[in-house]
C-alpha cells in the first residue's frame, strides 16, 4: 500500500468493487500510508455490529483516520473529499479558495454518486447476478447506463478530463465504474472520448495499484480475455444458483 513502510494514518475497510477501489485508488495516489482490512461481503461481514458503528448503512468503503482522533468516514464520495481536505495539495479536488473549480469537481463527483453509480450497479445486477433474468430491467437500466456514458462522452470532448481543467477525484470516482463497462454489457466502442479517456487513466501507476486492492482483480483479465471473462460469469452462476452450476 502506498507509504506502508511507514505507520498507516488510514485504515481502509473495503472489498473489490468500483466503489472500493476509489477510496484505494485515492489513498495510492495520495501516497498517504495506510492499511486495508478486507470486508467479505458475501458472508455479511459488512452488517456485523462493530462495522456498524464505522458504517450505519452498513457497505463499503469506509475509513478510519487514525491521525484524526480514530474518525470514521463512510460513503465513498464523502471520504475522498474528506482525503482529499486533509491530506491533499488542492490538485485532486481544489480546496475552498477555488470555489468554481471545487464545484465543478463535486458536480461531477455527485454525478457519479447518484446517477452513474446507482444506475450501473442495476444494470450489473440485472445482466449477471439476479437470479430470474428479467428483460425489462436489463433493458431499463443497461440503457440508462449508456445514456450516462454519453454525458460524459460529451463532456469529454476537446478534454483530457472531466472537471476543473485536471485530473481528479471526479475522474476516478466515475473511472472505476467505466472500467467495467463491459461487465453491464455497455460497448464502449460507442463512446470514443470516454475511450481515450479511460485509456489514459489506465496508465497511472497509482490505479493499477488501487485496482488490486484488497486482492488482485480479475477484472483487469477479463476485459480482454474471454475465458477468464466466462469463469467470473460461472463462479456468479454457482453462488446465485449452484444446483444448475456447470459441474
Amino acid at each position: 500500500m502506498a507509504g506502508e513502510e511507514e505507520e498507516p494514518r488510514v485504515t481502509l475497510y473495503t472489498a473489490g468493487t468500483p466503489n472500493g477501489w476509489k477510496a484505494a485508488v485515492l489513498l495510492e495516489e495520495l501516497g498517504l500510508p495506510y492499511k486495508v482490512r478486507p470486508i467479505s461481503i458475501s458472508k455479511g461481514e459488512q452488517k456485523e455490529d462493530w462495522y456498524l458503528k464505522i458504517n450505519p448503512n452498513g457497505r463499503i468503503p469506509a475509513i478510519v483516520d487514525h491521525g484524526n482522533g480514530d474518525y470514521a468516514v463512510f460513503e465513498s464520495g464523502a471520504l475522498m473529499m474528506y482525503l482529499c481536505d486533509h491530506y491533499g495539495d488542492g490538485s485532486l479536488f481544489p480546496k475552498v479558495e477555488d470555489d468554481k473549480a471545487r464545484y465543478e469537481v463535486i458536480a461531477w463527483l455527485m454525478f457519479q454518486m447518484s446517477g452513474l453509480g446507482p444506475m450501473q450497479g442495476q444494470a450489473n445486477h440485472f445482466v449477471r447476478y439476479a437470479p430470474v433474468q428479467i428483460e425489462y430491467g436489463k433493458e431499463r437500466y443497461v440503457n440508462e447506463t449508456k445514456r450516462l456514458y454519453s454525458v460524459l462522452d460529451k463532456q469529454l470532448e476537446g478534454k483530457e478530463w472531466i472537471a476543473a481543467g485536471r485530473y481528479t477525484i471526479a475522474d476516478i470516482a466515475c473511472f472505476t465504474w467505466v472500467f467495467i463497462h463491459f461487465w453491464s454489457d455497455v460497448d464502449i466502442e460507442e463512446f470514443p472520448n470516454l475511450k481515450a479517456w479511460k485509456e489514459r487513466i489506465e496508465k497511472r501507476p497509482a490505479v493499477l495499484r488501487g485496482l488490486d486492492v484488497p486482492e488482485p482483480t480479475k477484472f483487469k483479465e477479463a476485459i480482454t480475455d474471454k475465458a477468464v471473462r466466462e469463469q467470473m460469469i460461472n463462479e456468479i452462476r454457482a453462488i446465485i444458483t449452484p444446483t444448475s452450476a456447470p459441474k
